[in-house]
């Protein structure tokens, strides 16, 4: 067992689990990995896997509709939403959205804040009329636009941010209000989850799983059922918003076994005190390495202005780049996984997602303070 790893106890045998810091797919609640394993090839008593029921049985209509249930229970989601779950990933929904609310002869705002809604914004443009209503690109995206930033169009079709950006480090503490009539869209696929929203200001909210939710492979769309009446005829199937939403998500084969382990990470949410408890378990790693880059004198150096910080991804550099290389050999040879940021913008990335445990966070920050005390 390297340094830095942590051995744990579950049941009869002991595990090494390391730090795991990954964007994504991401770090998993060790009571759910537990329980999965418990009813791998007996789930419930029917003598099977999730994995080898029918999507049209009984036993995984039962799975889905509790999914279903637990998330409107943690999200507190109205019934006048409908919630889907489909495939393909937020790059999927960066297609789908558009074709199913952006009509022709109208234009549909996004805000541009990083990578990801640069990305769904060169999607979005190969179907309709976009416009962009911020942009904090001349900033290296370092920073949230503010509300007087925007220049919102009273007409678009719908409003369209990026809660939280994983490859940038920064994250909205409020989500922008657009005009009246306008929905606004939101891409929650790193911070789904991590604290409470209000979702009855959101028209749509679509996100991956892989982050906070449970496995890759299940995508989560929360959508407001009006706006199912604006979706538009003879769209592909597989591409219809409303066509899934009237066959609750069973057209085809879901991805069932997804979906059954996002209901243990919701039902582990809910035991743990649900979705405030997780937003101050969050905050607490957010700010132990915050910390440690605020009070090292500039050896660290966060990217994102401080007011526009993730809790979700922490991004920084060292003095150079020979340090930035030396930091993830080091860091990997003590147990620790994931540090190296992304390969567009280099430096460092710690993601401190749902079911990283505080213990990592610690770990790391006396990792981060060991470093500097040897190489600063």
């Amino acid at each position: 067992m390297q340094a830095n790893q942590t051995m744990i106890q579950t049941g009869t045998h002991k595990t090494v689990r390391a730090h795991n810091f990954s964007a994504g797919p991401a770090v998993m609640p060790l009571p759910v990995l537990e329980q999965l394993q418990a009813e791998l090839l007996n789930y419930a008593g029917h003598g099977m896997s999730v994995m080898e029921m029918s999507h049209r049985s009984a036993q995984f209509e039962d799975i889905l509709h509790r999914v279903e249930a637990d998330l409107r229970t943690l999200l507190r989601i109205p019934e006048a939403y409908s919630i889907l779950f489909l495939q393909g990933g937020a790059h999927l929904q960066f297609t789908m959205l558009p074709t199913n609310l952006l009509p022709a002869g109208v234009s549909a705002d996004y805000i541009l804040t990083g990578a990801w809604a640069q990305i769904a914004i060169k999607e979005a443009e190969k179907l309709g009329r976009v416009h962009v209503a911020a942009s904090t690109e001349d900033s290296k995206f370092s920073t949230i636009p503010s509300q007087a930033d925007l220049q919102l169009d009273p007409q678009a079709a719908y409003l369209h941010f990026t809660s939280n950006e994983t490859i940038h480090g920064v994250e909205w503490r409020a989500e922008p209000n657009p005009p009246a009539n306008v929905p606004l869209v939101c891409d929650a696929s790193s911070d789904i989850m991590s604290r409470p929203i209000d979702v009855t200001k959101y028209g749509l909210i679509y996100c991956g799983a892989q982050k906070n939710l449970g496995p890759a492979g299940v995508t989560i769309v929360i959508i407001r059922n009006d706006l199912l009446e604006r979706v538009p005829p003879r769209l592909p199937v597989m591409l219809d918003y409303k066509l899934m939403a009237q066959n609750n998500s069973l057209f085809n084969t879901p991805p069932t076994f997804a979906v059954y382990v996002v209901g243990l990470v919701l039902r582990w949410l809910i035991d743990l005190g649900g979705l405030a408890e997780i937003d101050r378990r969050n905050e607490a790693k957010a700010q132990l390495i915050y910390r440690m880059i605020d009070t090292s004198g500039g050896f660290y150096r966060g990217h994102a202005r401080p007011d526009s910080r993730s809790r979700m991804n922490v991004t920084f550099r060292l003095p150079s780049e020979d340090l930035e290389k030396q930091f993830v050999k080091q860091s990997e040879a003590e147990g620790f996984v994931g540090l190296k940021g992304h390969r567009s913008v280099g430096g460092l990335r710690a993601s401190l997602y749902n079911a990283l445990p505080l213990e990592s966070a610690e770990a790391l920050a006396q990792f981060m303070r060991e470093f500097q005390r040897v190489n600063g």
